[in-house]
């Protein structure tokens, strides 16, 4: 009698303890964490009056869209380096493609390593820390190992279509150039088809227990690929590009512009099926996007799953004659960025307060009782309980001229730029009343009290 007393004791003391563990993961937020490469803000959401995201679009009228959100570099590998560890790409001495942040960081704890340590199923589908492409597609490139459990690099099949891109700007490099082709492979045959059918795949079998999923999604980065479905819904009589003064670059440093002569020199006809390639390929990658969020809720893991969408950097379409990344204009350094964390007050709402990249790192750790020590954004938590609410942070960008930096200060009114230090020049932009920067006000001699309180602010990262 006493044995089976004992027996029974057991087993009732292992149900308690089961039943504590289902409950304690039962309460655990998931995170479904999507990165799209080269993504600017071409989104219905955002007001583009032409681009197709209704996936996109509608996250955003589900969770809290940031319209002031910016990343610390414009180029991939100091971006995803920088938010993936909360740390500025200054700390990390990452600035270009070719340095891998544990050089400078060996130690650090990655945001998915977090997660990783604290009772979480941590992992990469995709493309999420850098690697070149087209090239580097379905390999690991330049991928961190200890961030994750398990790391996914599909390849589709315009990895082996390479030979049919178009380049409108020259040069060999057709992963950094206006590039793009129409692919014959169906959506599911593209890497970011298989990339959301393996991260589907993940979520049904990992569904019970708490998740970091990170989806790296590679359109509409160049080589912009696309079939002729999307294409079809942006006729070339609907495309129009910048129509740009002709002083625009009057007044404005040189280190400033990385395309010379403007717009490569390239015929307007050629920009325009350029820029219609790049708003397909966007709606294609939002069909995946879509099917992600489809699979939230037909697994029933909507209710508790954080849900974040983000582009990696902006993408300059003509804006001051200029065309890709790597400049410190708005359209390179402000980014999409939508994040939805559930039972959040402020969610279905807009958010104009000036977010970064760098903040992604706090804030998830923040929502899911984390430590996030070392990092050095700021939890946007407050922001998704109330969009309105009191925020003092400014977001900063940086971005490099060879052995030169040119750093940039963004507020909810201005932009502030210095190049060298200020030494090769400044740059101070208006957005109340100049929203595309087309006057730098940094010599005149009436803002100069806006200069001098920028500076300062600039120099306070």
């Amino acid at each position: 009698m006493v044995r089976c007393l004992r027996v029974v004791f057991v087993l009732l003391v292992a149900s308690i303890v089961s039943s504590q563990s289902y409950a304690e993961d039962a309460a655990k937020l998931n995170v479904l964490f999507i990165a799209v490469d080269d993504l600017n803000n071409s989104l219905g959401t955002y007001g583009h009056k032409l681009v197709k995201s209704p996936n996109i679009d509608r996250l955003a009228r589900k969770g809290v869209r940031f319209d002031r959100a910016y990343c610390q570099f414009p180029l991939c590998n100091p971006s995803r380096a920088s938010f993936l560890t909360g740390r500025r790409p200054d700390t990390m001495g990452v600035l270009e493609n070719s340095t891998h942040f544990r050089k400078a960081l060996p130690d650090v704890a990655t945001l998915p390593q977090v997660f990783s340590n604290n009772g979480y199923f941590a992992a990469r589908v995709g493309k999420l820390f850098h690697y070149g492409v087209p090239n580097q597609i379905g390999t690991p490139g330049f991928d961190d190992p200890p961030s994750w459990q398990l790391a996914l690099f599909p390849r589709g099949a315009e990895r082996d279509e390479v030979q049919r891109v178009v380049n409108y700007s020259g040069g060999t490099n057709i992963g950094g150039a206006l590039t793009w082709y129409q692919s014959d492979a169906p959506d599911e045959q593209q890497t970011d088809g298989r990339v959301a059918t393996e991260a589907i795949r993940l979520l049904e079998e990992r569904k019970d227990k708490p998740f970091f999923l990170a989806v790296g999604f590679y359109q509409p980065h160049v080589p912009c690929v696309t079939n002729q479905k999307w294409l079809d819904l942006y006729p070339m009589n609907k495309i129009d590009l910048p129509r740009e003064p002709q002083n625009v670059r009057d007044g404005v440093p040189s280190a400033a512009f990385t395309v010379n002569p403007p717009n490569y020199g390239a015929s307007e006809q050629d920009l325009k099926t350029f820029t219609r390639a790049y708003y397909a390929s966007i709606s294609y990658m939002d069909s995946q996007v879509g099917r992600l969020l489809d699979a939230l809720d037909r697994l029933g893991l909507a209710k508790n799953t954080i849900v974040v969408l983000f582009g990696d950097h902006g993408w300059s379409l003509g804006e001051h004659g200029q065309w890709q990344k790597m400049s410190l204009f708005e359209e390179s350094a402000r980014v999409p960025m939508v994040i939805y964390a559930p039972g959040a007050k402020g969610n279905g709402r807009s958010c104009g307060r000036t977010a970064q990249l760098l903040d992604l790192y706090p804030t998830l750790a923040d929502l899911c009782g984390m430590p996030q020590s070392g990092a050095e954004g700021n939890s946007l938590k407050p922001l998704l309980e109330n969009p309105r609410a009191k925020w003092i942070h400014a977001a900063y960008t940086q971005v490099s001229r060879g052995p030169m930096m040119g750093r940039s200060v963004r507020t909810e009114r201005y932009r502030y730029t210095e190049w060298d230090e200020g030494r090769k020049g400044v740059e101070l932009y208006d957005h109340d009343k100049d929203p595309k920067e087309r006057r730098n006000l940094g010599e005149d001699p009436a803002h100069t009290h806006t200069v001098a309180k920028l500076r300062r602010l600039l120099r306070r990262q």
